[in-house]
């Protein structure tokens, strides 16, 4: 039970470290609105802050060059999402601040909350030594990853076919696990498992962000209530996308390295 007890502790340790840009971006979405910024929009503060802290941790070798290279095309995913999620016919969410930094109405601090999620897979990779086994074929994971997407655009103007593309990842990635390790020990459980867990999470920081004015859902135009529990499928599904780039980006990599 202690050595049980003592690896706990340690697992939430290194989550913690591999949190560690998600966690401080966090950090200073809550305390941006007691900071004195002056003039400085505090989306603009936002973004600048969070350029600044991929630079110190490029700088002190916390991440890697290839590991940021991938939180920006993470950034480029997210941004396009927002842009059509935004927009006046289709109004998801809006951001009810002023900024100058942006393009349309999307502040571009918002790309790096995607990032967030792709850094926090990148670090986590490396600490807990992932490997996955029986990874489907990247002829059924790069397909499934473009379907996912593009439904997010789609189910506006057609079917939602969010849960046939659940029912899709059960099916392609239900073989799949991936072992870890935290002390000694290497520890596994099913991907799709990890795949809601960290689903759940970054539900319960939207409902930190948005109480905070990170950005606005309509139902909280007027007073803030938490965020539908049902928007956990589509953060589910997006870290589905996350997954499979930076795995996808990892053997392409290899490949070349070799």
């Amino acid at each position: 039970m202690r050595a049980g007890l003592r690896e706990f502790l340690i697992f939430g340790v290194k989550e913690a470290r591999a949190c560690i840009f998600a966690g401080t971006f966090l950090a200073l979405l809550l305390l941006s609105r007691q900071l004195p910024l002056g003039d400085l929009p505090r989306y603009d503060f936002l973004f600048l802050a969070a350029v600044l802290l991929q630079v110190v941790l490029l700088a002190t070798r916390v991440k890697t060059l290839d590991e940021v290279l991938v939180l920006c095309a993470f950034h480029a995913v997210g941004m396009g999402l927002e842009l059509f999620k935004t927009s006046p016919a289709v109004g998801s969410w809006s951001y009810p601040e002023p900024a100058f930094f942006k393009l349309g109405t999307v502040p571009l601090y918002s790309g790096f909350m995607y990032a967030a999620v792709a850094s926090y897979m990148c670090q986590a990779w490396r600490i807990f030594r992932l490997e996955l086994r029986d990874y489907p074929s990247y002829w059924l994971s790069a397909p499934l990853a473009a379907a996912i997407y593009g439904n997010f655009f789609a189910h506006h103007y057609g079917p939602d076919l969010r849960w046939w593309l659940i029912g899709a990842v059960f099916v392609v990635f239900g073989r799949t696990t991936v072992c870890f390790t935290v002390t000694e020990p290497r520890r596994r459980m099913p991907l799709v498992l990890s795949f809601a867990l960290i689903g759940f999470f970054i539900w319960v920081a939207e409902n930190i962000a948005t109480f905070f004015g990170a950005w606005v859902y309509p139902q909280q135009s007027h007073a803030w209530q938490p965020v539908d529990w049902r928007i956990m499928s589509s953060w589910f599904l997006l870290t589905i996308i996350s997954f499979i780039l930076v795995a996808d980006l990892k053997h392409v990599r290899e490949r070349m390295r070799g």
